[in-house]
């Protein structure tokens, strides 16, 4: 078939949705997204459909990157309206499991913006392609086909409840978390694909406040991480500023120790994390919102590229495929990364069987170093809820890798060669394996050139707008390293 005679269907608006909706408008005919919210609104505005947006999203730089060649210029639009560029790790005061970070010079950055103006920037340039039809309020209930190959989709108006068939030559599920299609391909008569969960019952609760006044240029991201060694829950802070003149806070904790959806402690569950920073910062802002909570944040991933029965015509893209603990921020990452593997795959011009088994491998190694990451940390919480054939998180392995990590964390916070690796691959910018290369191994044998710090590493210039604040209770404080 003419590539321009093929039909895609994207089930879901969302930032997967529409960067799959982007390539695939590169080799096929018409691409039609289809999603139940309204995504007409001239501006960045809240979906119902995405409630987890309300909450911290930070787009690493290996992630921007990627979306710089899906949507060339992407990064600087979205810089021009309002988004904030935070290097890593020196634009991030960040009190990790080993101590105070020394603010070295960037290895990384990440994009500090509210989900809503992401996810509206790359829907209006998605938008803009004549290729791309988008159906907003319109509900995808089941698939069109038979076990062997899937032909399309069942949709449904949610303004009226007419229901229509979209014919495609292929069919991609970014539907997120709520995906339905493990009971779709029951009703088709295949059988269950193979699913792992780890969950740590991690509970956020994020509240906006305006940027004080006495804060003059820019402030550093504040990040308080737990201690995973500490057999106790993990509880953390984060606070970034996003457009708007806006800071962003989000709190979290681990089955046990969640923080509550109540505005007035959300300062009191801030102050007793390992350090009160943030809690100190926020206490004189403006709260511009009540406090927005989700549970919804358990690492869950299904294996597609596994199953022998798998249809034509059928892939499974973003979270609908593999979702992670927010904590680490890789959703996004993963969702672009994810795209290009689809984009390289299609450039040859061939949608058929052989090409999409390759493309549902790719996917599964995209995949693989989020999931990896993100539950060898989470398994160490207590009452963290595993149901996992992963042999690399039984108690051997896993503890080989912690191992490795609580070195090289305990290093990076006072030695810069090794941090730069680190963020490397926290940001997914370099596999885990890449901690083992020569140069980070001999500034491991090397020792710390830096000595341990004792309170927040503020720059003289971020003391001084600290010392204008009206509660001016932040503890005293070390100045940033160079």
């Amino acid at each position: 078939m003419n590539p321009g005679e093929r039909q895609a269907v994207v089930l879901g608006g969302g930032l997967a949705g529409m960067l799959a909706a982007q390539v695939l408008a590169r080799h096929f005919g018409t691409v039609t997204v289809v999603d139940r919210d309204d995504l007409g609104a001239p501006g960045p505005q809240p979906r119902t459909g995405l409630p987890q947006a309300r909450h911290l999203h930070q787009l690493w730089s290996s992630g921007a990157r990627v979306l710089d060649t899906l949507l060339p210029g992407l990064t600087q639009q979205l810089l021009r309206a309002g988004a904030k560029r935070v290097g890593i790790p020196t634009g991030n005061a960040l009190f990790s499991a080993y101590g105070w970070q020394h603010r070295f010079p960037e290895a990384q950055f990440m994009l500090s913006a509210s989900r809503d103006l992401l996810d509206w920037t790359v829907r209006q340039r998605v938008r803009a392609d004549p290729r791309v039809v988008v159906r907003d309020r319109t509900q995808a209930d089941g698939l069109l086909g038979s076990a062997e190959a899937v032909t399309g989709v069942v949709v449904r108006s949610v303004a009226d409840g007419e229901t229509t068939e979209l014919p495609a030559d292929l069919v991609v599920d970014a539907t997120g978390r709520a995906s339905a299609t493990r009971r779709w391909l029951a009703e088709l008569g295949l059988r269950p694909i193979e699913e792992d969960l780890v969950d740590t019952g991690i509970t956020y609760a994020t509240r906006l406040f305006r940027v004080p006044e006495w804060v003059d240029g820019s402030f550093p991201g504040v990040s308080v991480q737990p201690d995973h060694r500490d057999g106790r829950p993990g509880q953390s802070g984060y606070l970034l500023p996003i457009e708007g003149d806006r800071w962003i806070v989000a709190l979290s904790g681990t089955r046990g120790g969640e923080p509550s959806a109540d505005d007035a402690s959300f300062t009191e569950f801030a102050g007793n994390l390992r350090h009160p920073i943030i809690a100190e910062l926020i206490g004189d802002a403006e709260p511009l919102t009540p406090v927005q909570r989700s549970r919804s944040t358990a690492n869950r991933r299904l294996y597609p590229e596994r199953a022998a029965d798998w249809p034509t015509g059928l892939l499974l893209l973003g979270d609908s495929m593999a979702s992670f603990n927010p904590s680490y921020g890789h959703g996004m990452v993963t969702a672009a990364r994810s795209a290009a593997v689809l984009d390289r795959e299609l450039s040859s011009g061939d949608a058929g069987p052989a090409t999409m088994r390759r493309v549902m491998r790719g996917l599964a190694d995209v995949v693989d170093e989020a999931w990896t990451f993100a539950t060898t940390q989470d398994i160490c919480y207590p009452n963290c809820r595993i149901r996992s054939g992963d042999d690399r998180l039984l108690p051997q392995q896993a503890n080989a890798r912690r191992e490795l990590t609580d070195a090289i964390g305990t290093a990076a916070a006072r030695q810069p060669e090794i941090a730069s690796a680190l963020f490397d691959v926290v940001t997914l910018a370099a596999p885990v394996s890449s901690l083992m290369q020569p140069r980070v191994l001999g500034a491991l044998r090397a020792g710390p050139t830096h000595p341990p710090l004792k309170a927040p590493p503020f720059t003289a210039e971020e003391l001084a707008m600290l010392r204008r604040s009206t509660r001016r209770t932040v503890r005293e404080s070390t100045p940033a390293a160079g």
